[in-house]
């Protein structure tokens, strides 16, 4: 931001300096010659292209010091100005003020997307895993050399600044967010933006990284709909390295191989869905696009798993699927 303020400023003082010199000539000749000659006459002394005088200077001692004047000073502004120019070329800080406006009205465009709070350890990880789901997201971080590291290998659309101001979750487009993901280091600053998040959208959904088991509570009062410790996570994941080592690998290798994006994700069935009403044998998820149908949520929120083939599909439920993720997103269309 101090970048494009000394952008702004220096391009406010070169057309003071232009102005000046347009008026100057304007007021010592009283208004003999048009306001369009005056800016002539001050853009060829300043530029010093050596054209003849179109307002007679010459034998005019007071237009004369006046030019004098504004050429000693004018060059001084303007050389400042291609110097100034040249080295935010050169530093790569206009392109990025540029590339910063391009991505600013990307965001603006948003809808429906995600809001990642934090690029650390938890958030690039993040990152990758909402790229190969093929979500559009936000990241909202404060340390330049973390969005570094994650847009060094990510498409990643980014707001810097502290994701507990405000203005940056609404610059990030919260108002029209689907969640938004808070993997801040501490606590308090997850509690404070879990409030902050469901205060400025009543129906975004809201998942919050916590550190200290006990403010489970606090985080879900505040808006959280889930809130995941990754200490917890940890030890589940341990436990299961232990005793059930083939499925860990297994889904190890389905979320890191690199032949194909394979996922366990989700299909909804809402009231215009072309399967609503059939069984689902007969939707075509198996034999048109090769998914696998591992369990479904009923409307109330009850689970069943591996639900029979010849079960209705009703408007409310969610499918959970295991497939290639362009397939589920395909078959969620339909």
């Amino acid at each position: 931001m101090e970048i494009k303020k000394r952008l702004y400023l220096l391009i406010f003082i070169v057309f003071l300096v232009f102005l000046a010199g347009s008026t100057g000539y304007y007021i010592l000749f009283d208004g003999e010659y048009k306001f369009i000659d005056c800016i002539y006459m001050t853009v060829i002394s300043l530029t010093s292209v050596g054209y003849g005088e179109v307002i007679p200077v010459t034998g005019n001692a007071s237009a004369q010091i006046f030019t004098m004047v504004l050429i000693v000073f004018g060059m001084g502004v303007i050389l400042y100005g291609i110097s100034t120019t040249t080295a935010f070329l050169v530093e790569g800080n206009l392109s990025g003020i540029l590339r910063k406006n391009r991505m600013e009205k990307q965001i603006e465009k948003l809808k429906n997307h995600y809001i990642v709070c934090g690029g650390g350890e938890t958030g690039k990880p993040l990152l990758v895993e909402l790229t190969k789901n093929r979500e559009q997201f936000v990241l909202i971080e404060d340390d330049p050399e973390m969005i570094k590291r994650c847009s060094s290998s990510l498409d990643v659309l980014y707001i810097e600044g502290d994701a507990t101001d405000d203005k940056n979750l609404i610059a990030a487009g919260i108002e029209k967010a689907s969640g938004i993901i808070i993997s801040l280091p501490s606590d308090k600053d997850n509690l404070y933006v879990t409030m902050t998040a469901r205060m400025l959208n009543k129906n975004i959904r809201i998942v919050s990284r916590i550190t200290d088991q006990k403010h489970e509570a606090k985080l879900k009062k505040a808006g959280a709909d889930s809130v995941v410790s990754p200490n917890t996570i940890g030890a589940l994941r341990m436990a299961s390295e232990m005793i059930r080592p083939a499925v860990v690998v297994f889904l190890d290798t389905m979320l890191r191989s690199q032949q194909g994006d394979i996922r366990i994700h989700e299909i909804k069935i809402s009231d215009t869905s072309r399967i609503k009403g059939k069984k689902i044998i007969e939707s075509g998820l198996k034999d048109d696009f090769g998914l696998l149908v591992l369990g479904l949520r009923y409307q109330n929120g009850e689970l069943e798993f591996n639900p029979s083939s010849s079960k209705t599909l009703e408007n409310g439920m969610t499918l959970i699927v295991m497939g290639e993720i362009g397939r589920i997103i395909e078959a969620g269309k339909i």
